[in-house]
């Protein structure tokens, strides 16, 4: 089978990230041009991956059979639906849109063109997670019971990040809040009630009013829960950990430590820094995973109701941390 023929648009840290993963660790995908608003950055990725580039996103598509885009979120909607009239296959960072209305839009236009359309929620693709989900999804675990999830970064980001951020819950919980939907919810179905608490020490968080640390309270149909633990900062090493409990068995997911080093009364591992040192597997496959259903026309593991699902769970959970109550999840929110 042919490799899928990608064409990446966006070249910061994610662009990047991908574009490396495209042009040498994919199987089922090659990097086939790179786009970006700054020329000179594209150039410049272009020559270091030996792969051509250019000014245009229109000269991308005809590059390309299939479109990653990385750009920042506020361009996701519109590059995603250029492309997909273009009749070409789309990989979207996450999120679609911080617009409800606008992701649902993309929504209806990738469905009318008929074109593969997945969303880049890497964790999904990660061994270990779905090791766990093969064995929760065949009955292993019993009835869940209790879901726990941790996702903690090393370091805050540029406070001025944060005003294009959409908010803690959309830009750091939706990653949890779609794992949950992932292991518990075939299970335990959908999530009913969101409980959100925040706080936040950094001053500059507090002058955007943002939060950096965050519990999340989760209600299944079934009764089940899930508690969700965050933070923006949490200073020894980026964490990303799950766990779900059943009733006939629990399973863990926790960072990978690789090599240990033992002295007098002491233990001690490396810890990733940073999404980037953790997730080197995922990030690579979950873009062969999209060139496979390229190829044979299957429904991605991440599809965009997907990402509308994880977004509206956020958007509840923003909505709690700032009343103060519980949120109540509606159908279609």
């Amino acid at each position: 089978m042919s490799r899928v023929a990608v064409g990446l648009t966006g070249l910061g840290r994610m662009g990047r990230l991908h574009a490396g993963n495209l042009a040498a660790r994919c199987a089922a995908a090659r990097l086939a041009c790179v786009h970006d608003a700054d020329p000179a950055v594209a150039a410049a990725v272009a020559a270091e991956l030996d792969v051509p580039w250019t000014e245009s996103f229109d000269e991308l598509l005809g590059a390309c059979e299939a479109v990653a885009v990385a750009t920042p979120t506020a361009s996701h909607a519109e590059l995603s639906v250029r492309a997909a009239a273009a009749g070409r296959h789309v990989f979207c960072e996450k999120p679609v849109s911080l617009d409800r209305a606008t992701t649902c839009a993309v929504i209806e236009a990738v469905d009318r063109a008929g074109v593969v359309f997945q969303v880049g929620f890497h964790r999904r693709f990660d061994p270990d997670w779905a090791a766990v989900a093969a064995r929760v999804h065949a009955g292993e675990l019993g009835e869940v019971t209790l879901f726990r999830t941790s996702l903690r970064d090393m370091t805050p980001p540029d406070p001025a990040f944060l005003a294009t951020s959409g908010g803690f819950f959309a830009d750091v919980t939706v990653h949890d809040l779609d794992i949950a939907r992932w292991l518990v919810v075939p299970g335990a179905g959908e999530v009913v009630e969101v409980t959100a608490h925040g706080s936040a020490a950094d001053p500059a968080f507090v002058a955007a009013g943002e939060i950096e640390t965050c519990v999340v309270v989760l209600r299944f149909a079934n009764g089940a829960l899930g508690v969700i633990d965050n933070s923006r900062s949490a200073r020894y090493g980026y964490e990303c950990s799950t766990e779900v409990m059943g009733t006939l068995a629990t399973a863990r997911v926790e960072a990978p430590h690789g090599h240990e080093w033992r002295t007098s009364g002491q233990a001690a591992y490396p810890l990733p820094r940073d999404f980037a040192d953790r997730f080197p597997h995922a990030y690579a496959a979950e873009l062969d995973a999209f060139a496979r259903c390229v190829r044979s026309g299957a429904t991605p593991l991440v599809t965009g109701r997907d990402a509308l699902a994880a977004s509206d769970l956020a958007a509840a959970c923003d909505e709690s941390w700032r009343t103060g109550s519980t949120v109540t999840i509606k159908e279609n929110r």
